[in-house]
């Protein structure tokens, strides 16, 4: 734990351990037409959940944060897991 540096907020280890489960529906236009560019949440609905990041299993092109893939709701596997928000 702490092995590598801190992120702007402080944090360590948060990327590279597991690819994050995200709520938001997987549309793979979205992004491309949204008009909220600065934090979009997504499609409204959907079969296919949005996945983010790499894991310690990914290739090297998959390896970005800012990696996005979709997954079949409710499916699961040892290199997915889900962080913990609270609504500000």
């Amino acid at each position: 734990m702490g092995t590598k540096k801190s992120n702007e907020l402080g944090i360590f280890d948060m990327s590279g351990n597991v690819r994050e489960w995200c709520g938001d529906w997987f549309d793979k236009n979205y992004y491309s037409s949204s008009q909220n560019s600065t934090n979009p949440k997504g499609g409204t609905n959907g079969t296919r959940r949005v996945v983010r990041g790499g894991s310690w299993s990914s290739g090297y092109g998959n390896l970005r944060v800012a990696n996005r893939v979709s997954i079949t709701s409710g499916n699961s596997n040892y290199v997915i897991g889900f962080r913990c928000l609270r609504a500000y």
